[in-house]
């Protein structure tokens, strides 16, 4: 793991920041690129943690004003959150996002009041100042697009499932791809493959069409904001998809037995950890909920089944 204000190369021209979300390593990261195509960042994390970002990208020897790229796989505060405010510090940054995702950026109104119901008065702790994104600044994109970026292109992957607005990064002359949340939460220490699942996007067919399409490509490495690369992909989504399986079946067995998203969540808790016994670490457990917690999750499972499958709960 790296700490707050340093890089980690992992290639040439890609480095891993981590940005100590809420105080904590190894949880969410943003990757750095340079090259001829101009200095980079994929995923930014929350407006908490603008600094540590910022410290970062100095960390890897680059001056933050060199930055002409923004690139988002999804605008969720965890991984977006600092747009607005790296905009207004990075003169040169233009912004790179979906088109169902930008409205929210240029007027993220609706995004914090929905975190905020959630949140409360911890929101400017958790995430900081959420600040708009300047529309001249921002750059709608969709699948197939390309974005030179760093030391070659990426090409846009439309990958819902996790979010209705999620995107992947493609970079195949290296063979890497930048997957967001699609391809899930695997900390570095333990590794454990968690599915986030959040409402109120969660649609598991559009999760595993898009998992498909990630391992049509035969990625040599995912480049994960939760948190740091993996080199072997397809265990790695396997194993993703094996849980996304087998938290619905732990979430229609509760839903039947009339169990609120609290037990649901405490029947996800319980298959971790028979699956992991390094999980009963306290430390380890605390980074895992902060990426990905049990109750959201179950909420997502939830909706997801109330809305999508209403049948399945008779």
């Amino acid at each position: 793991m790296t700490a707050a204000g340093a890089a980690r190369k992992l290639d040439d021209h890609l480095w891993v920041l981590d940005t100590y979300h809420q105080g904590q390593p190894g949880v969410v990261a943003s990757y750095l690129l340079d090259g001829p195509h101009g200095l980079g960042l994929v995923d930014v994390g929350s407006g908490a943690t603008v600094e540590n970002l910022l410290a970062g990208v100095r960390s890897a020897g680059f001056d933050p004003a060199q930055i002409v790229r923004i690139l988002l796989t999804h605008i969720h505060l965890d991984h977006a959150g600092a747009t607005g405010a790296l905009v207004n510090a990075l003169p040169n940054a233009q912004v790179y996002v979906h088109r169902l995702g930008a409205p929210h950026l240029i007027d993220p109104t609706r995004l914090v009041r929905s975190a905020t119901r959630i949140y409360g008065e911890q929101m400017p702790s958790l995430w900081g100042e959420i600040v708009p994104v300047p529309q001249e600044r921002l750059h709608v994109v969709d699948d197939g697009d390309k974005i030179a970026v760093g030391p070659s292109e990426l090409r846009v992957l439309y990958t819902p499932g996790h979010a209705v607005h999620h995107i992947a990064f493609v970079d195949e002359w290296r063979k890497l791809l930048f997957p967001g949340d699609v391809a899930g939460v695997r900390l570095e220490a333990p590794p454990l493959v968690r599915p986030p699942t959040p409402p109120p996007d969660l649609n598991l067919e559009d999760w595993y069409a898009s998992l498909d399409r990630v391992l049509t490509l035969r990625p040599q490495r995912l480049l994960l904001p939760d948190f740091g690369p993996v080199n072997e992909v397809e265990v790695h989504i396997t194993e993703l998809r094996e849980r996304l399986l087998a938290w619905g079946d732990l979430a229609l067995e509760g839903m039947r037995a009339s169990l609120d998203a609290e037990s649901i969540a405490k029947a996800f808790s319980g298959s971790d950890l028979d699956r992991l016994t390094d999980m009963r670490d306290t430390a380890a457990a605390r980074r895992y909920e902060l990426a990905a917690n049990y109750l959201m999750s179950a909420q997502g499972y939830v909706r997801y089944f109330q809305t999508q499958h209403p049948e399945l709960l008779l």
